[in-house]
C-alpha cells in the first residue's frame, strides 16, 4: 500500500490516493443470464485478483465462480445455456486468448481452446443453438483465423469454415451458418463476401476502396437481408439493409457528420432497434418504436449517458449502465413492464463523494482550417494558467470520448489541465476526417496536437513552459514525436508502449495482422518502397533533437509494440546523453492489466510530472507485487 498522502499545495484539492483511481473496481460489468434468473459481474477476490461472481437476481447470495491466479478476468459473457458462462484469458499480456467455460452449478472450468500459442476470437452465439459457439482460431496457420464450431457441452472442436487467407471477419446467418465475411484486399480496402449456402463459393457483394470503410453486421431472421455498415456514396458510415435477392441497398440510419457508433439488435427477432452516433456525447436514434418509451424512461433515471449492456431472452429485463464524467459507472436493473429501474451498484463507490473534475467538449481550428474536436478537463482548484498535460489517444484509428477516465482525473487532481484531442485520423467523424490522417504520422496529425497546445495557451488555460505530452500506443509514439520533432514545445514526455521506429514496428507485427498490411501501407506508408519516408517519420532517428526528459514504460510480452521499440530508443538516448527513465513490466503486454503494475507505473509517472511541471504528488510508497524493473 502507499504511504500517507502528502499535500504540496494548499490551494489544490486533497490528493485522491492512486489506489482509488487505479486499483481494481469494487464490482463491474454486470450481465444478466438469458433466462433472467442470474446476475454475473466482475469483482476482486480476497487476493485482489478480478474474478467472475454470481448472484441470483433479487437475492444476496453472491459467490465467486472463477479462480484466476494472477492476471484477473476482464472479459466474459453468458452463453444461451443459462448455466454456462465464458471468459477470455491470455498469458501475461501475449493476447493469445483462450476461451474458458464455467458451469455456474458445479464451478467446473474448462479450457475450450487449449492450444499453445493460438489466439481465439469469439465470432457468434445464437439462442437457437445454445450448446454451440463459433470461434476463430489461427490453429492451422498463425496468419489466419479459420472458423471452428465448439460444443459447449463436451468441448468438442469441429472445423467449420476455411479462411483462404485474407478474411478478417465472419458473420453467421439466422441458422448459425457462416455465410458472410469481410476480406482485406491488396489495395488496402475490403470486400464484402457472401455465399448462399456453405457449399457454394464466395461471391463479392461490394468492394470498399482504401478510403472507405464498411462491413457486415448481421442477417435478418429470414436471412433475406444483410445489415451492413458502409461509407460508400457518403462521407459517413451509414447503416444499410442489403436485400440479398435484388442486391438493393436501403439506408436505415445515417448522420451527415458522424459515423454509426453502437447498434442495438433484438435478442431473438434479429432486427436493429436503435443506433448511436458519438458526437460530443452519445446520441441515440430509435429505429424500433417498441423501445422508444423504454429509452425515454431510462433517460430520466439519472444524469449521464446510458447504454444497455445486456438483456434476457424474454426481453423483460435489461442491465443499463450510466456513465458520467465526475463519478463511477452506475448499473441498474430495468424492468420493461413496470418501466422501473433498480440500482444494482456502482463500479467504484469510493468515487461518489470525491471532488472530481468535469470534462468539457471543445473544438478549435487546425492550421489548415480543419475543425478539431476534443475534451478539456480542468482542476477543481487553483487558477489559470495551469500546468497542463496533452493526453494523446492510441489507435490512432480510435477516438477519445466523454466520461470518467482515471488518468484524466488523476492528472486534474494533481493540478494539471488535461487536453484530449481527436486529431485527424481519429474515427467517428466521417471518412474525410479519417483519411486526412493518411500518411500524416509525425506530420499533420502531430500539427493538430501542437495546434491544440497553442489553443490552450492562447485561451489562457495553460502555462506554455509547463506542458507535458503523454499517451499509450499511438499516443506513446506521439509523445516520442513531440520530444523529437517539436523539441521546444513540451517540458517532458511520458510514453507508454509507444513505437519508436515505424519500420521495425511494421516488421514485427503479429503474424495474424498480415491481412491488414495493405491497409497500413495505405494509411501509414509502404515498407517495401518507402523506407526513407517511414524513417523520416520515426522518432528513433531524431534522438539528437531531444531536449526534454522522457519516461518510457513497456510490457515485456506486448505482441503489437514489441519490447525492442522502447529499448532501442532508450539505448539511443543514453548513448547521446539524453535524459530518459525506463520501466519494464515483465508480466504485461500492450498496457498494464494488473493493478499492482498500474499503481507502480502511475506512482513513477506522478513523481516525474511533478518534477518537471510542478504539480502535487503522492509519494511512491511500498507497492507490493508489481513486476516493474526500473532501468
Amino acid at each position: 500500500m502507499t504511504e500517507k498522502v502528502t499535500q504540496s499545495d494548499p490551494k489544490l484539492p486533497p490528493l485522491i490516493p492512486r489506489e482509488i483511481l487505479f486499483g481494481n473496481p469494487q464490482r463491474s460489468s454486470p450481465r444478466i443470464s438469458s433466462d433472467g434468473k442470474y446476475l454475473a459481474y466482475i469483482a476482486p477476490d480476497d487476493k485482489n485478483v478480478l474474478q467472475v461472481w454470481l448472484r441470483t437476481l433479487g437475492q444476496e447470495d453472491d459467490r465467486k465462480l472463477t479462480d484466476d491466479k494472477k492476471r484477473g478476468i476482464r472479459a466474459y459473457f453468458w452463453t444461451y445455456n443459462p448455466e454456462q458462462l465464458i471468459y477470455l484469458q491470455d498469458s501475461d499480456g501475449d493476447e493469445n486468448f483462450h476461451l474458458y467455460s464455467v458451469n455456474i452449478q458445479t464451478n467446473i472450468v474448462r479450457d475450450l481452446t487449449p492450444f499453445q500459442g493460438v489466439k481465439a476470437q469469439v465470432i457468434d452465439l445464437d439462442p437457437d443453438f445454445p450448446d454451440e459457439i463459433l470461434v476463430g482460431l489461427n490453429l492451422n496457420n498463425p496468419e489466419k483465423f479459420d472458423v471452428y464450431r465448439i460444443n459447449l457441452k463436451n468441448g468438442a472442436v469441429e472445423f467449420d469454415t476455411d479462411n483462404p487467407g485474407n478474411i478478417v471477419g465472419w458473420t453467421a446467418n439466422a441458422q448459425f451458418q457462416i455465410l458472410a465475411a469481410a476480406a482485406a484486399t491488396p489495395d488496402g480496402g475490403s470486400d464484402l463476401l457472401y455465399r448462399e449456402t456453405r457449399d457454394r463459393p464466395w461471391e463479392i457483394l461490394r468492394h470498399w476502396g482504401p478510403d472507405d470503410t464498411g462491413g457486415a453486421i448481421s442477417f435478418s431472421s429470414d436471412n433475406k437481408t444483410l445489415y451492413i455498415l458502409g461509407s460508400h456514396d457518403a462521407n459517413t458510415q451509414r447503416l444499410i439493409a442489403l436485400d440479398l435477392a435484388t442486391r438493393q441497398e436501403t439506408v436505415i440510419a445515417e448522420d451527415e457528420q458522424y459515423d454509426i457508433g453502437g447498434i442495438v439488435t433484438h435478442p431473438t427477432k434479429r432486427h436493429i432497434q436503435a443506433v448511436s452516433f458519438y458526437k460530443d456525447k452519445v446520441h441515440w436514434q430509435i429505429l424500433d418504436e417498441s423501445i422508444a418509451a423504454d429509452f425515454e424512461a431510462l433517460a430520466k433515471v439519472r444524469p449521464g449517458e446510458f447504454s444497455m449492456t445486456s438483456r434476457d431472452l424474454a426481453d423483460e429485463n435489461w442491465i443499463v449502465a450510466y456513465l458520467t464524467d465526475d463519478g463511477p459507472v452506475y448499473y441498474y436493473l430495468y424492468n420493461r413492464a413496470s418501466k422501473s429501474s433498480t440500482l444494482l451498484f456502482s463500479n467504484r463507490p469510493e468515487l461518489e463523494e470525491l471532488p472530481l473534475s468535469s470534462m468539457q467538449p471543445i473544438s478549435y481550428q487546425a492550421r489548415d482550417g480543419l475543425t478539431i474536436y476534443g475534451y478539456l478537463t480542468l482542476p477543481i482548484a487553483g487558477k489559470a494558467p495551469y500546468p497542463a498535460v496533452l493526453l494523446v489517444h492510441g489507435g490512432p484509428w480510435a477516438r477519445d470520448t466523454w466520461g470518467y477516465d482515471p488518468q484524466v482525473q488523476w492528472l486534474a487532481n494533481r493540478g494539471y489541465a488535461v487536453l484530449q484531442v481527436n486529431f485527424r485520423g481519429s474515427t467517428g467523424y466521417g471518412k474525410a476526417f479519417l483519411n486526412a490522417g493518411n500518411r500524416q504520422w509525425a506530420a499533420a496529425m502531430h500539427d493538430d496536437l501542437i495546434d491544440g497546445v497553442n489553443w490552450l495557451v492562447e485561451q489562457g488555460i495553460a502555462d506554455r513552459d509547463r506542458i507535458a505530452i503523454m499517451g499509450g500506443s499511438y499516443g506513446g509514439y506521439a509523445t516520442l514525436v513531440g520530444l523529437t520533432f517539436t523539441p521546444e514545445v513540451f517540458a517532458c514526455g511520458v510514453d507508454i508502449v509507444g513505437p519508436s521506429n515505424i519500420i521495425t514496428l511494421l516488421q514485427s507485427f503479429p503474424p495474424y495482422w498480415k491481412p491488414m498490411t495493405a491497409m497500413f501501407e495505405h494509411r501509414v506508408g509502404n515498407l517495401e518502397t518507402q523506407e526513407e519516408f517511414l524513417k523520416s517519420r520515426s522518432p528513433l532517428f531524431f534522438v539528437d533533437k531531444i531536449q526534454k526528459p522522457l519516461l518510457i514504460a513497456q510490457g515485456a510480452n506486448d505482441p503489437r509494440v514489441k519490447q525492442a521499440e522502447s529499448e532501442q530508443i532508450v539505448e539511443a538516448m543514453r548513448q547521446a546523453g539524453k535524459p530518459v527513465k525506463y520501466v519494464l513490466y515483465t508480466d504485461e503486454g500492450h498496457g498494464f492489466a494488473r493493478p499492482e503494475n498500474r499503481l507502480h507505473f502511475y506512482a513513477i509517472a506522478e513523481e516525474f510530472l511533478a518534477q518537471y511541471l510542478g504539480g502535487q504528488f503522492e509519494p511512491v510508497g511500498d507497492i507490493k507485487g508489481h513486476s516493474g524493473i526500473v532501468k
